[in-house]
């Protein structure tokens, strides 16, 4: 997708301020990744404490796409008790990465709701990129 500029107010995105929004409650899963060879590094090291004390659930998938894409490595940190949200993900990122499944407008929406976003966010994301009318991208 091309760049369409900065969201506007009230638009997400969460991105850098997973930790503050899961901490206090807004946010119950987070997601980092890349592909396996990318030099990107999933902030670990601030969710530890919180994996360790059992505030948080991680865990990790790695998706084999087709050849020739690369390997595309997930870290998923759920709340305690929302962990039915990884593997509600697991299963969208296996049909988008690994069976190349088009990405459809529930799609969006489901990915949208499991982040944690409010569906009137979800909707003006949808708008500002496009893609409210249309059924596939």
């Amino acid at each position: 997708m091309s760049d369409i500029g900065t969201p506007p107010e009230g638009i997400g995105p969460h991105e850098d301020r997973e930790l503050e929004l899961m901490l206090i409650g807004e946010k119950p899963l987070a997601m980092f990744g890349d592909a396996v060879s990318s030099d990107y590094e999933v902030p670990e090291a601030d969710f530890a404490p919180y994996v360790s004390d059992g505030t948080f659930v991680r865990r990790e998938m790695v998706y084999l796409p087709p050849e020739p894409e690369p390997a595309i490595r997930t870290v998923y940190f759920a709340r305690a008790g929302e962990e039915w949200r990884i593997e509600a993900m697991h299963r969208i990122k296996q049909r988008l990465f690994v069976y190349k499944e088009p990405i459809s407008l529930e799609t969006e929406r489901e990915i949208g709701r499991l982040l944690g976003y409010a569906d009137s966010d979800i909707n003006s994301y949808l708008e500002w990129i496009g893609l409210k009318g249309s059924s596939h991208i």
